[in-house]
């Protein structure tokens, strides 16, 4: 998947291979949290294509546009290979239904990983802990981060490849990711490290001049400009948060607020943005959740009905501070059975630093990862 030769002059392309084309070198590797949006508007346009071809076939054969789209409204193929990360083919982070019990089995994936199995939706309105965890996140200190520093992060992800056709769940893989804070257009970010193997993280494909901060590109001075009112900060997200045809405007923010959770943010814009999550329809919430390594809390949830997803954002039951989210599906689908994991992540930790590749000062670089 990291050769770079040039496509061959086929004009049709099956979606086996539409897919693997967007697969990028692991030098070109994007910020992370923004990856997951762009993950999800693959999958759902993989899943579409499956279906209007035949719903018994795993693999659609029939011809993908030669126009470049894998659909109509959808991000170009160009764009769509940038902002993949190799191998990662579906990292979903979507959810929605209050008060329904979906039975998954247990599943093992091909890659001889662990599926996981469905939990009930609480049919509680998910406000009041939301509510909860908007009153723990405003309480709770962070450092100040100047433009000059980054912003360190250690997480475990798994995520799910699709490229062969049927979902084959990966290993647990050890992220480092050190991002810029500088406001201004940038066209180095940071530095990933994925497994002991480190990359620079480069500008979004098309920013000639760099990437600004944003909500592509979170810094800290720029989350906290963020309105500190729910309210109006809900307006804001439903205004800049881009939408396609295949996802919904509702979906497409809880999926935006989902990509900001984790990290070095201002209290206030962390309590903001969990409020606002509250006032989209659909959310839920969920008494039992686990993240990537197994740590159990509880859950927020949201179903993408449409497509099957079910994500959820895993809180720790005392302090009620994020711990990592997991996605999976919920229903049957050609490539996979109900229960099947599509994406897991476990925060670890978080620092400031003064340099990219250099790890905190107290050692939390270290592996913390507690299991209950």
């Amino acid at each position: 998947m990291n050769d770079r030769t040039a496509f061959t002059s086929r004009e049709q392309y099956d979606d086996r291979d539409e897919i693997a084309r967007l697969l990028p070198a692991p030098a070109d590797r994007d910020l992370p949290r923004e990856q997951h949006l762009r993950h999800k508007d693959l999958l759902m346009r993989h899943i579409d294509s499956d279906q209007a071809v035949s719903t018994e076939s795993a693999v659609s054969t029939g011809p993908a546009p030669s126009t470049g789209p894998l659909a109509p409204g959808g991000p170009s193929v160009r764009r769509a290979r940038q902002l993949l990360r190799p191998v990662l083919l579906v990292t979903a982070t979507a959810l929605t239904l209050a008060g329904a019990v979906t039975a998954g089995a247990v599943l093992t994936g091909t890659g001889g990983e662990k599926g996981v199995g469905s939990a009930a939706v609480d049919t509680r309105p998910a406000a009041a802990l939301l509510h909860r965890i908007s009153d723990a996140a405003a309480d709770r200190g962070t450092p100040t981060v100047r433009d000059d520093q980054f912003v360190y992060t250690r997480e475990k992800i798994r995520d799910t490849d699709l490229t062969g056709g049927k979902a084959v769940v990966g290993p647990l893989e050890d992220y480092e990711k050190w991002l810029a804070q500088r406001p201004g257009p940038l066209r180095k970010l940071g530095l990933i490290r994925v497994d002991g193997e480190t990359m620079p993280l480069n500008a979004e494909l098309g920013d000639t001049e760099g990437t600004p901060a944003g909500l592509g590109r979170p810094t800290y001075r720029w989350l906290g400009s963020l309105p500190a009112d729910p309210d109006k900060l809900l307006v804001y997200l439903y205004a800049n948060t881009p939408v396609t045809e295949r996802r919904g405007r509702d979906q497409a923010v809880f999926e935006q607020i989902g990509s900001l959770l984790g990290g070095v943010m201002p209290p206030r814009t962390a309590a903001a943005l969990y409020r606002a999550a509250a006032e989209i329809p659909g959310v839920s919430r969920t008494a039992v959740a686990r993240d990537a390594i197994g740590r159990q809390g509880i859950g927020i949830v949201r179903d993408d009905a449409r497509y099957g997803v079910r994500t959820e954002w895993v809180f720790d039951p005392k302090d009620y501070s994020f711990l990592g989210s997991r996605s999976y599906l919920i229903k049957d689908m050609p490539y996979a059975k109900a229960g099947t994991l599509l994406s897991s992540s476990a925060e670890l930790a978080h620092a400031v630093v003064d340099q990219a590749g250099r790890l905190p000062a107290d050692g939390t670089g270290a592996d913390r990862t507690r299991t209950t």
